[in-house]
């Protein structure tokens, strides 16, 4: 009898609340457990995507590359929000946002530290991984120092 294969589940850990265990880019959360954020980069055409993903749309290629998230980015938007999903009911209040760093952009939350004055469209933020109480992972947007 030949040898069960093992399944890898590391997506598991992703989030407040996982809702899959695995996808084809299960290496982004091993990246986060060792302080990376991580995105992947079409080989053949260059197209960067965060969230990661194995498949180009714009060529259909599967050959892709990770790249690490660093430097800064600009917040393009965020919001506070006041009602969560099923199972994020315990983080509430926090606020989304979104940043763009060029080439591409990032979707998360802003650190909880951040207060309502410290927030302003257009700042500079960095991303940074996040290792939850319950031993998630996670990543958060910081202000970036701009001196």
């Amino acid at each position: 009898m030949g040898k069960k294969k093992e399944i890898d589940t590391r997506f598991a850990k992703f989030g407040t609340v996982s809702f899959t265990a695995t996808t084809r880019v299960n290496d982004f959360v091993s990246h986060l457990d060792d302080g990376r954020i991580t995105g992947t980069r079409c080989v053949d055409c260059g197209t960067r995507f965060f969230p990661p993903r194995n498949d180009c749309f714009k060529c259909l290629s599967s050959h892709v590359e990770w790249f690490d998230v660093t430097g800064t980015g600009r917040l393009v938007t965020y919001s506070r929000l006041k009602y969560a999903p099923v199972g994020f009911e315990n983080d509430l209040p926090y606020c989304i946002a979104l940043a763009d760093y060029g080439d591409f952009k990032v979707f998360g939350r802003l650190a909880d530290g951040l207060k309502d004055d410290d927030i302003e469209i257009g700042m500079a933020v960095k991303t940074r991984a996040n290792h939850l109480p319950n031993g998630q992972l996670n990543y958060v947007f910081e202000k970036a120092d701009t001196a």
